[in-house]
């Protein structure tokens, strides 16, 4: 099932001053947006399958990338959980 809302939130963290404040104040910036209460703590968790089942797979890898998510931290979480 594919959420908009996750989908336009990691969209928009293309924008490099805007990951910026992100990484700066995560809670803030995802105010902006209604994600729902079980995807904020899955981005608090940084749990990629969770999230994985939800966005598309470009927006996925580029939010990790985004936040700093090295690639074979990145595949290990999307294998293992």
């Amino acid at each position: 099932m594919r959420d908009y809302e996750l989908s336009r939130f990691f969209f928009d963290l293309q924008s490099p001053a805007l990951a910026a404040e992100f990484r700066a104040d995560r809670n803030a910036i995802m105010g902006r947006y209604p994600l729902a209460p079980e995807v904020r703590e899955a981005i608090a968790r940084n749990d990629v399958p969770f999230l994985a089942q939800r966005t598309n797979a470009y927006l996925l890898r580029y939010y990790f990338f985004a936040v700093g998510m090295k690639d074979d931290e990145f595949i290990r979480r999307l294998k293992h959980g």
